[in-house]
């Protein structure tokens, strides 16, 4: 009995939705891929309500002109290309504003850090984590370096640097609690109410992609 691929699944879902109009194979399509794109979406965003609005908006566009997308092929990576694209979309047109939780009742509210007071908060911010950076000891700082701006995976590391994937979990942990505790030591220090601490963690987020 052969075993059909989920590339294969995937693509006959899609050709039922498009040629078929078939609203079941839509919503099995929808649930098959839908944990995967919000996911990938966050890469972009780090905003987990925003990616999985941007998802389903590719879905409903994808079923409204679905008769013109017959002849995709590869039905998979359109979707991801086109999440991909609406994030960075959403990114550029929005990059100066954050979502900053107040509290732990999980409200928050926007904030523009293109305002002039914010943004000279963030270039101090900036200062502050390359100092605290430089300041790790080394294979943590590498660690961290790798990951967090060269976009390297734990297991790419851990080759790299001839150690286990545990032990770059391991540093990257310590190098995240150790800037964490610093900077909100340094916001403390400097008068700011605890909540601040919050705008902290979503600015160091835009400046260091995958935190």
């Amino acid at each position: 009995m052969k075993v059909e691929s989920n590339d294969q699944k995937i693509l006959v879902l899609w050709q039922n939705i498009c040629r078929k109009n078939d609203n079941a194979s839509y919503e099995i399509l929808f649930h098959l891929l839908n944990s995967q794109l919000i996911k990938f979406s966050e890469q972009y965003l780090h905003v987990r309500q925003v990616a999985e609005e941007i998802v389903v908006d590719v879905f409903l566009k994808c079923w409204m002109k679905r008769a013109a997308l017959c002849e995709i092929e590869n039905p998979k990576s359109y979707l991801y290309t086109a999440v991909k694209n609406q994030s960075l979309n959403y990114q550029k047109k929005y990059s100066s504003i954050v979502m900053v939780e107040l509290d732990q009742d999980n409200n928050y509210e926007l904030v523009d850090v293109s305002n002039p007071h914010v943004q000279m908060e963030k270039k101090e911010l900036i200062a502050r984590l390359n100092k605290t950076i430089d300041g790790l000891p080394p294979q943590c700082r590498m660690v961290f370096k790798l990951i967090k701006e060269d976009g390297l995976k734990y297991k790419e590391v851990a080759e790299l640097l001839g150690i286990s994937p545990r032990t770059v979990q391991n540093h990257l942990f310590t190098a995240i609690l150790k800037l964490n505790e610093r900077l909100s030591s340094y916001f403390e220090k400097n008068g700011y109410p605890i909540k601040e601490s919050f705008l902290l963690v979503m600015l160091f987020k835009s400046l260091i992609p995958n935190l």
